[in-house]
């Protein structure tokens, strides 16, 4: 299974999607980082400095007024009480912990004369109590999420030696913005991704247009040029492409009346000396004649044929696979030839329907002329459509199954065309398939015989 993915859009797509994500991960991190130490660090000096207050309000007054004014003062969310010490031993804090942080400012407040017990957790002071310095919470943790509540708890050593405990519970509603910065950073991260997939797209899009303009130019080479619109580089592709589709339309012009000429002036003068070889009174002579002028006729129509193969001037069309079949086994039975259609369940396909006809019967007569027989099947997928053309003939050495498809090449060496025809018509076969978008393998049966394996795109490209 692959995960990088095969396309530059995906690539491009990924890559920068995941470094915003990183960014963005990284930078939220560092604000929430931020904003949980600025609203502790607020919090505690808010506490530390009322806790300090009530301290020297205390401490000036006898038990029983200071019992009253603790009662007084015994406010919701700050509890203050006259109580013993509620640790034996003050608990360890570490120097850069936020209960030292806490002791120091609320030190600062009181001065040196006053002693001090504290603590900073996100549970009750009796839980505290019950579950040991533990259970205190560390708020350099404090980040993505915050705690229920925020408690700081002290004591402090009155100058009569008598203890005042208070719990300053800080309610979470101050957190409660954290819930709506994060909505805040995802609808920008959302955002972000979308103007960048629309930025990829429209980065990469030209390039896929360039390559579908080019497939579609290995079949039609009169396609309509590309817009050369866009940045510098792509109206330079495009401009690059379209002078390099016109270089060919004009080579493929002069060649297509170069052949026409060729085959014009090659029939004429074929056509003197058959004249004058009838008129031979030797008629051994005469048959001679004929028959080289007959194989020479052969050699250039099949050249010529070879020359045409890829030429686009036949307008492209759907054709029905399996009335084409149809036509051509009719046509080989009429002169005798064995041909039979195994099964055809293929639909249509865009082809120039005479080079795809001169196709299969290449094909059809390949196997006619080294196996005496033809079975031809039909079938199709959701892409292409798949002719195969078999045999029982003596098949092709494995080494030479894509020789064969080379101009002029000939598994028979003697050069006669009775036995190895002149090279050109599984060259022919190949080139039209190449044409059409599509290709042609040969393969050999474990039992013996040749097959031929035609596949067509069933969509224009």
């Amino acid at each position: 299974m692959r995960l990088f993915p095969q396309s530059l859009f995906g690539r491009l797509a990924l890559i920068l999607l995941s470094g915003l994500l990183m960014a963005q991960l990284f930078s939220t991190l560092l604000q929430f980082h931020e904003r949980g130490q600025r609203l502790f660090a607020a919090s505690g000096a808010q506490s530390a400095e009322r806790i300090a207050e009530i301290v020297r309000l205390l401490d000036g007054e006898d038990v029983a007024r200071r019992q009253k004014l603790v009662r007084i003062l015994n406010v919701p969310p700050l509890k203050v009480s006259l109580s013993t010490p509620l640790w034996s031993n003050s608990p360890k804090i570490a120097a850069d912990s936020p209960s030292a942080e806490f002791r120091d400012r609320l030190q600062a407040q009181l001065g040196k004369d006053y002693r001090l017990k504290v603590a900073v957790s996100d549970q009750p002071a009796m839980n505290i109590l019950h579950e040991g310095s533990g259970s205190m919470m560390h708020m350099e943790h404090m980040g993505m999420t915050a705690p229920d509540a925020l408690v700081f708890l002290a004591q402090v050593q009155l100058s009569d030696a008598s203890w005042v405990t208070f719990e300053n519970r800080i309610d979470d509603e101050i957190f409660a913005n954290s819930t709506m910065l994060l909505v805040n950073l995802a609808v920008l991260i959302i955002i972000v991704l979308l103007v960048s997939l629309i930025a990829v797209r429209l980065a990469t899009r030209p390039l896929t247009l360039l390559a579908k303009q080019a497939d579609k130019l290995g079949t039609d080479i009169n396609q309509p040029p590309l817009a050369e619109t866009g940045p510098t580089e792509m109206r330079h592709a495009s401009h690059a492409f379209n002078t390099m589709q016109r270089r060919l339309q004009r080579f493929i012009e002069d060649r297509s009346r170069l052949l026409t000429a060729i085959s014009h002036d090659l029939k004429t003068p074929i056509t003197r000396m058959r004249l004058r070889a009838e008129m031979l009174n030797d008629a051994t002579q005469r048959d001679n004649f004929i028959h080289n002028l007959d194989e020479m006729q052969a050699i250039a129509s099949e050249t010529l044929d070879f020359l045409r193969a890829d030429d686009a001037g036949e307008k492209v069309e759907m054709v029905a696979i399996c009335t084409l079949l149809e036509t051509i086994k009719e046509q080989a039975v009429e002169i005798g030839q064995n041909v039979k259609i195994k099964s055809c369940e293929a639909g249509s396909c865009p082809a120039r329907p005479q080079a795809l006809k001169r196709c299969i019967i290449n094909l059809v007569d390949n196997a006619i002329k080294y196996a005496g027989s033809a079975e031809i099947t039909a079938s199709e997928t959701d892409t292409a459509i798949v002719i195969s053309i078999c045999d029982d003939g003596p098949g092709i050495p494995e080494q030479q199954l894509e020789a064969v498809f080379e101009p002029f090449f000939r598994l028979e060496t003697s050069r006669s065309r009775e036995t190895g025809g002149t090279g050109l018509g599984l060259s022919i076969a190949r080139n039209i398939a190449l044409s059409h978008g599509g290709d042609l393998q040969l393969l050999n049966h474990k039992d013996g015989g040749l097959k031929a394996i035609l596949t067509l795109r069933r969509h224009p490209a």
